[in-house]
């Protein structure tokens, strides 16, 4: 059992096996992560994004440190909160935005929106909007890797909501018996929609108190201390390119914002977020990169160069026009058209 609460100094872990490249990648990923995410909220405010989107404020240091330790080649499977794995994975600001304000530089020329924002390209194999979806599609992923010999990790995203669906439990022992290359991370931000996990789950923990079961290792850590996170993904990857079979993470973090745009999250006790806000991913990450001696003049310069990048990627989205109509009944059917339905 592996529980990992309190960053990786009170956890015992070595501090000088990452290296400053790589601590300032992700630094630099959750930066873009949160500065991207806020435009996108700016865009919405303007009416230029219709409609909702599910943000990922407070929970960068998941995607940055997952996608950091992951290889080309690994495929990426997402919930309807799915903006920052994209990011993580390299995908451009532009593409991202462009999707979600409907415009035809957009990632998928505005036909799918923030909820389904895929990039075969990046490893980003889709973001699904119904709840556990594509847990089954991910060990699908995984077994063809499996079956072909090749090396590649399919890693699947959810919430804390997701461990009280079906989905969730037949992924889990069909990964643990065909021993699948796949990782399963369970971002427990405290709350389904509305309802807090804790008050419908029977177990403290919904992922890695029910891993158990499957056969699988009880793994908690905190999720806003992306080097654990880091370290974590990396072990789980090994595990799994080795021919050992599956990982479930339950990364403890917290979302700054309700669930989607229409919420304003007053159920939340009093306290609570300024609390969590305390446990910042990028602030604990500022100080982690002072702790290991980066200077403050390296940091402000990725600072400075994400606003940059928002900031051209916005008024590229301006200018680019709306997505075409003609573009609803493309790629639709496997070959391209619909008259051979009738």
């Amino acid at each position: 059992m592996r529980e990992k609460q309190k960053g990786s100094r009170a956890a015992g872990l070595p501090n000088d096996d990452i290296g400053p490249d790589i601590r300032l990648e992700l630094y630099r990923l959750q930066v873009e992560i949160r500065d991207c995410e806020k435009r996108a909220n700016d865009l919405f405010f303007q009416n230029l994004i219709k409609g909702t989107s599910h943000l990922s404020l407070g929970q960068e240091g998941i995607a940055a440190g997952v996608a950091v330790a992951m290889q080309p080649g690994d495929k990426s499977f997402c919930t309807y909160r799915g903006h920052a794995h994209t990011l993580a994975r390299g995908v451009p600001m532009e593409k991202v935005l462009g999707e979600l304000m409907l415009r035809d530089n957009g990632l998928m020329r505005g036909k799918g929106g923030s909820m389904h924002l895929t990039s075969v390209e990046h490893g980003v194999m889709g973001s699904y909007a119904i709840i556990g979806a594509h847990l089954p599609i991910a060990c699908g992923s995984a077994w063809r890797a499996q079956y072909l010999g090749q090396k590649d990790v399919s890693v699947c995203f959810f919430g804390d909501g997701t461990t009280n669906i079906g989905a969730f439990h037949e992924a889990l022992n069909f990964a643990a018996i065909w021993k699948l290359p796949v990782v399963f991370i369970c971002e427990n931000n405290l709350y389904m929609e509305y309802t807090p996990i804790a008050d419908v789950t029977a177990v403290e923990h919904p992922a890695a108190d029910r891993a158990s079961a499957y056969g699988l290792e009880r793994i908690v850590i905190d999720g806003n201390d992306a080097d654990v996170v880091y370290r974590t993904a990396q072990a789980a990857f090994a595990k799994a390119r080795k021919g050992d079979g599956p990982s479930l993470i339950e990364c403890m973090t917290y979302r700054h914002s309700g669930h989607s745009r229409a919420d304003p999250a007053k159920y939340r006790p009093e306290g609570e977020l300024e609390k969590w806000l305390e446990r910042d991913p990028i602030k604990i990450y500022r100080e982690r990169l002072r702790e290991f001696g980066i200077s403050d003049a390296q940091v402000a310069a990725i600072d400075a160069e994400s606003k940059r990048k928002v900031d051209a990627a916005t008024e590229a989205c301006k200018a680019s026009p709306s997505a075409p109509v003609e573009l609803l009944t493309t790629d639709v059917y496997a070959d391209g058209g619909w008259s051979w339905r009738n």
